[in-house]
């Protein structure tokens, strides 16, 4: 008896240890806030299949726009890596936000909406849509203050709400936060590769994404994951950046403020159900925005397959 008591306190310790170390990427941060993980992480997961997505009753992004800032005096001075600058990294970001409003692959978005019956799946012509519309990127800021030795969620936050006070506040925007090589928040490449959450300001409640400096977490958040060789443009190398942002852009505009928005019975948004899929229907590809490529994961459709719903990178 005393053996088994021992050998049952030893088992749940190990129990303990374990889940402490698969939360230990997330443990610090707010509720509702929605990461994208890293691709191991979904390595066993039966991708791009579950329940629909339902209206869970709050706000979506009617007409998305996006705010870039750039944190940190280093994206200012300059820095290199793999061969590429962060001149061509920032290049590449803004080329892809800069033309994935109205493109085909976005458009996905707009048969989700708000102002319908909680538990809605089809809206139908009923509610507020998205309308996807072009040209979505109003403005960047190269913020050179200092970067804090320790990235937490609330600097995040707080970095974001600078950008709307400064800049000027919307509903619709999010305002995504990038840090440059180096200097990122912990968990960052080991359990997560971004992540979208909201605050309140004295505007209002202000949606914003984290990305980090994708290249640094490698293959874990999408290099060469479309891409299997790199290009002077950065194709390869900055798939991260393509993926894990369009990931968080797609999941912003159908739950700006996480988790009100469109959500399946399992909590997961329009880019979760899609994540990291390499092979058949909707496996992640290259898409045309501006007469450039960009890699990019499929986002999920209710309406896809009569309505059994899908995967998809365009709609």
């Amino acid at each position: 008896m005393r053996r088994s008591t021992r050998l049952g306190l030893s088992l749940l310790a190990v129990s303990v240890l374990l889940l402490g170390a698969a939360t230990s990427g997330y443990a610090s941060h707010t509720r509702g806030t929605t990461f994208m993980k890293v691709k191991p992480a979904h390595s066993a997961r039966v991708k791009g299949t579950g329940s629909l997505l339902y209206s869970h009753g709050g706000a979506i992004d009617a007409s998305a726009r996006v705010f870039i800032i750039y944190w940190g005096p280093q994206w200012s001075t300059g820095f290199t890596t793999g061969g590429y600058s962060s001149a061509q990294a920032q290049t590449y970001i803004q080329d892809f936000f800069g033309n994935v409003g109205g493109s085909s692959w976005a458009n996905s978005t707009t048969q989700y909406c708000s102002g319908v019956p909680v538990g809605t799946t089809n809206c139908g012509t009923g509610g507020t849509h998205p309308s996807n519309p072009a040209g979505e990127v109003v403005g960047t800021w190269n913020d050179t203050s200092a970067l804090p030795s320790s990235i937490s969620q609330s600097a995040i936050a707080a970095e974001a709400a600078a950008a709307a006070a400064r800049f000027g506040y919307n509903a619709n925007e999010n305002y995504m936060v990038f840090t440059p090589t180096g200097h990122s928040e912990s968990g960052f490449g080991t359990s997560w590769c971004a992540y979208h959450s909201s605050t309140s300001t004295s505007s209002g409640s202000l949606s914003y994404s984290y990305m980090p400096y994708q290249p640094d977490a490698g293959t874990s958040c999408g290099m060469n994951f479309v891409n299997g060789s790199n290009d002077s443009f950065g194709n390869g190398y900055f798939d991260g950046f393509s993926i894990v942002g369009g990931h968080e852009y797609g999941e912003t505009i159908t739950d700006p403020f996480p988790s009100s928005g469109w959500l399946d019975s399992r909590g997961a948004e329009n880019g979760d159900k899609c994540a990291w899929i390499s092979s058949g229907q909707g496996a992640a590809a290259n898409v045309s925005l501006g007469g450039k490529s960009f890699a990019v994961q499929s986002l999920w459709s209710n309406a896809f397959n009569s309505n059994a719903g899908g995967c998809v990178l365009s709609y």
